[in-house]
């Protein structure tokens, strides 16, 4: 086996590549890679024509439907743009030798600090959460102003606490005692959006399950709930850190 990465425009995707005892050549993409097997009987040649024509399928399939699974490694590069919903930040990215990595955002400019010790899929894991820990901790502020409005005007509930998570799995949770979580990858959508996960999660505090009460409640809040749904299911892929 052979494992790897298949480039989907930003995105890498882990590739597991199998030699076996077969008759034909296969592609499927699964919960955490895509897996491609090869009938090891063929000759190098062909063997390396059938790999680039499963790859290709590979990639114009999760291009048209990146939700297939995630999460990705996501490259980043030093000067880049980074765009966060109605926000820009610059990326600056330097690498040093040292036992940890840091980050620290200043006047719009993002700068990391990454330890060279690390293996390349660790830099990536250590630079996508310092970028998600920086735009977390300039935008919760906001956030809470954010979700307080929306309570105080809609539903009249009590909040414990709320904060920003880079939640990979959901886009938002509330807890039984009040408090609210919302994932930083919503940093990425349009404002609307965000208050639709908001409002999602604050209607929690009466209904605590996806009744049709709960539903009745979030449609009150915001009619068109279900364009903002499908935003996300659509744009999944775009909010990753």
């Amino acid at each position: 086996m052979k494992n790897t990465y298949i480039q989907v425009d930003r995105l890498k995707y882990p590739l597991k590549v199998y030699y076996e005892s077969r008759k034909n050549s296969t592609v499927s993409i699964g919960k955490k890679a895509v897996y491609i097997r090869i009938p090891n009987w063929l000759n190098k040649t062909k063997k390396l024509k059938i790999l680039e024509e499963l790859k290709g399928w590979a990639q114009k399939t999760l291009r048209n439907k990146p939700g297939y699974f995630l999460p990705h490694l996501r490259e980043y590069y030093s000067g880049e743009i980074l765009n966060a919903g109605n926000r820009r930040y610059i990326l600056q990215i330097n690498y040093k030798d040292k036992k940890s990595s840091s980050a620290k955002l200043f006047k719009g400019t993002i700068e990391l600090s990454i330890s060279t010790r690390l293996t390349e899929e660790k830099r990536a894991k250590h630079i996508s959460t310092l970028i998600s820990r920086c735009l977390s901790n300039e935008r919760l502020p906001e956030l809470k102003e954010r979700i307080l409005k929306l309570n105080n005007n809609l539903f009249r509930q009590r909040i414990s606490n709320i904060f920003f998570k880079y939640n990979k799995s959901n886009w938002g949770s509330c807890s039984a005692n009040g408090n609210i979580n919302i994932s930083t990858r919503l940093l990425f959508a349009p404002d609307q959006v965000l208050d639709y996960v908001c409002i999602h999660e604050l209607a929690h505090l009466i209904e605590h399950n996806h009744s049709p009460e709960f539903w009745s409640l979030v449609k009150k809040a915001m009619p068109d709930y279900k364009k903002q749904q499908q935003w996300l299911k659509e744009n999944q892929d775009k909010c990753w850190f």
